[in-house]
């Protein structure tokens, strides 16, 4: 009897190893318990989505860098670009190119400004911000130059008829008979009989100035023609605002061209610089001795003058 309980504890101790073996060696059989989920207080948010609004609202890397704007564009969609140095709360505003190509010079002129403030930043107060607008006609400057962006003498182009015809934007509307000072639907240039536009501002050129104007109210405005060599006070009405007679003799002590209290020599309607004096903002007109230079050194001058006196006031 013995013998057989020593047998059968054998026999269970060898049965208990062999199986244990067999087990463990399939460990493709094995299977691991899922662990529990979290407790609601204890689960992590989950990140929220970031939506546009949340993006940082920080200027494009051309807005950074660059001082131009685009106000407004032409008849056939050319831009028309404001270049602006400075950052003070007065505002000068200078505007050129208005005759496009027949007076070219004065837009060369305010390419040449451009460059000089680009180069010379301290020009500037820190009270007064500068404001080029270079082409104010910019399809009448591009039948001449070729552009209406930034050009030389040498690429002008074309007859003296060609320059003439070249005076009006392309609807052969002469902007400076466009805006709200005395509008007439024809106004007269020289011995000529030349279109005010359908109706007072009815070009977009002229729109686009009104609106930054309205906009932006400078302290000053000085605007270049040609050919006459003088600097002229603005009026719309029997009277001239003392701050645009201050402003013409400044001007014109520092450049060395002739001060005049108005320009006489014919009737003008819908005069740019006389709707300035209309809306009360001194304004004064510079007309550049001939067709063809730019007296860039007189006007530098004159300009700083303005700039100075600006600061101070």
């Amino acid at each position: 009897m013995k013998n057989i309980l020593l047998a059968l504890v054998a026999f269970i101790i060898i049965a208990g190893g062999v199986y244990y073996f067999v087990t463990s060696s399939k460990s493709d059989d094995v299977t691991y318990e899922k662990p529990s989920p979290l407790p609601d207080s204890e689960m992590p948010e989950p990140p929220e989505e970031m939506s546009p609004s949340d993006t940082p609202d920080e200027p494009t890397e051309v807005e950074a860098a660059s001082p131009v704007q685009v106000i407004g564009s032409s008849v056939s969609g050319a831009d028309i670009k404001a270049y602006h140095f400075g950052a003070g709360d007065r505002e000068l505003l200078l505007v050129l190119g208005i005759h496009g190509g027949y007076s070219w010079n004065t837009a060369l002129l305010g390419y040449e400004l451009i460059d000089w403030l680009t180069a010379n930043p301290t020009v500037v107060p820190a009270d007064v911000k500068v404001t080029i607008v270079p082409v104010l006609n910019p399809d009448g400057l591009k039948r001449i130059a070729g552009t209406s962006d930034k050009f030389t003498a040498a690429s002008i182009k074309g007859t003296e008829a060609e320059k003439e015809a070249a005076r009006f934007n392309a609807n052969k509307v002469d902007l400076n008979r466009n805006f709200d000072c005395k509008w007439q639907p024809e106004g007269t240039w020289q011995n000529q009989t030349v279109s005010g536009g359908a109706s007072v501002f009815s070009e977009p050129e002229s729109q686009a100035l009104r609106d930054y104007v309205n906009k932006n109210e400078p302290a000053a405005v000085v605007a270049w023609y040609s050919s006459a060599g003088g600097v002229y006070a603005s009026q719309c009405g029997d009277s001239t605002l003392s701050a645009t007679l201050s402003l013409t003799n400044r001007f014109a002590a520092a450049s060395g061209y002739t001060a005049h209290e108005e320009y006489d020599y014919y009737e003008i309607t819908g005069d740019m610089v006389n709707w300035f004096a209309k809306n009360e903002i001194p304004a004064i007109s510079v007309l550049l001795t001939n067709h063809t230079t730019t007296e860039l050194a007189k006007n530098k001058a004159g300009v700083e003058a303005v700039l100075n006196n600006l600061s101070q006031e």
